[in-house]
């Protein structure tokens, strides 16, 4: 994956379409060009027998240039990026910070594109691709643009579990907004994978992610409830905001259904990083003193059990 930064200072995470893939697609775009210009030249060559020599080549370098070169890019211009070739491949041009492109963009590279592709016979694209981390031709590096894969495998996503029923609506009114996205991103992800954990160390980064919530909220956790369903319950409750502010204070009733993170792209395997996400590290206030046990005077079950 390759991180970008918008003008808004955030990152996104684009996967960068590597040498088969482009090689593909710019061979198709060849192909049709090709095509389209055998079948106008052969009616120009028609329509244009009268004329005399310089005439008949001059039309002729004009169609090649509207045709092979002129053609591309108009049509990344109007496609914001996406050719014959690459939407078949699916592929599509973007800026350095993500944006869509503009005709400048589709211009440089439309013109290096003649010579590192058409002249060379994409020799110095292909050695530039390889060269280049992310898989840039000279006309993307020139141009400040790059090109992405838009349809990416899906992966499992994993299952957020629920809060304890008893739990449901305490903390709706907790101050969620100074909670950075990176340590959201960590809850998330425990919660996702905590039955593949170790009791012991699943059970200790439960406590440390709770007190880093409670520490950002402003608010420690109750007495008595477990790190795991606070966790949970924290999670859903933000979920909730999020319906209730993309489809109206009456789209939610209770509790938000778990699809729409169940819908969102899956975080890389648990196993595969040493740590949990980074997040902005702020002052934390010392959390409240919680009982070491997970009794809570409540006879209802809270659905997650402490290691033995």
């Amino acid at each position: 994956m390759s991180e970008l930064v918008t003008g808004e200072a955030v990152a996104l995470e684009l996967r960068p379409a590597r040498l088969p893939s482009r090689a593909l697609a710019v061979l198709l775009d060849l192909v049709v060009a090709v095509a389209a210009y055998v079948v106008v030249t052969i009616a120009l060559v028609a329509a244009t027998a009268s004329l005399d020599d310089a005439a008949q080549f001059a039309v002729s370098i004009a169609t090649f240039v509207l045709l092979l070169v002129g053609a591309p890019i108009a049509v990344e211009t109007l496609s914001h990026g996406r050719s014959l070739g690459k939407l078949a491949c699916g592929l599509r041009v973007v800026r350095d910070d993500g944006g869509p492109i503009r005709f400048r963009h589709a211009l440089v590279r439309g013109l290096i594109g003649v010579v590192e592709i058409l002249m060379t016979f994409g020799v110095i694209a292909c050695i530039a691709s390889l060269v280049s981390s992310r898989g840039r031709r000279l006309g993307d590096v020139f141009a400040g643009t790059l090109v992405v894969r838009e349809r990416v495998p899906a992966a499992p996503t994993g299952f957020l579990p629920p809060p304890p029923p008893w739990l449901a609506g305490r903390f709706s009114e907790l101050d969620l907004s100074a909670v950075p996205d990176g340590l959201w991103l960590a809850v998330r992800q425990y919660l996702t994978r905590m039955q593949q954990l170790d009791p012991q160390v699943g059970w200790a980064m439960a406590e440390r992610l709770a007190s880093d919530v409670a520490a950002r909220t402003g608010t420690p956790v109750p007495q008595g409830v477990p790190p795991t369903a606070y966790l949970a319950a924290v999670v859903q409750e933000r979920q909730a905001r999020e319906v209730r502010r993309a489809f109206g204070n009456g789209a939610v009733a209770g509790p938000a259904p778990t699809a729409p993170y169940e819908s969102r792209p899956a975080m890389p395997p648990y196993e595969a990083q040493p740590a949990m996400p980074s997040y902005e590290s702020r002052p934390a206030a010392p959390p409240a003193e919680r009982p070491a046990t997970e009794a809570t005077g409540n006879p209802r079950p809270t659905g997650f059990v402490p290691p033995a």
